[in-house]
């Protein structure tokens, strides 16, 4: 039996030649959708917001697997990078390293990593058109004296 998909929904809204914002779950985002600006603004623009949404799935999906596993880990950060041509324009590769503080063994790591990468919608949505690729690191927790 199959379930019907998941919708989400987000809103945008731009003034002609000053702010942006796109407003999702109960946050709105500032963002930059100025063209051929004299100086960046600062705010994240298309790019960044696409690399950030492939952050948030890896991050959502550590808890998720924390949960499931179960695995065992104090904090995650991530570091994307997105390449993109011009011509055609698209995005063809993302690139990650993940930094997890956990006493996980290293075999544990790595299937937390398999399915980070099996089971992401972003992930999986992003690695469909361009190369996604990346590390985890796992780092030991420090002993507080």
């Amino acid at each position: 039996m199959t379930t019907a998909p998941t919708t989400y929904e987000v809103h945008g809204r731009s003034v002609a030649r000053e702010e942006a914002s796109i407003h999702a779950g109960n946050q709105t985002i500032p963002i930059d959708a100025l063209w051929d600006a004299d100086e960046p603004s600062g705010l994240p623009g298309p790019a960044e917001l696409l690399a950030s949404a492939l952050a948030a799935c890896m991050l959502k999906n550590v808890e998720r697997s924390a949960a499931l596993i179960p695995f065992s880990y104090e904090s995650a950060e991530i570091d994307v990078r997105s390449r993109r041509q011009d011509a055609p324009p698209k995005f063809v590769e993302f690139e990650y390293e993940i930094r997890l503080v956990t006493n996980e063994d290293d075999r544990r790591v790595e299937m937390l990593h398999r399915n980070l990468n099996h089971y992401g919608t972003v992930y999986n949505t992003l690695a469909a058109v361009a190369n996604v690729h990346g590390t985890i690191v796992a780092v030991k927790p420090s002993v507080e004296n």
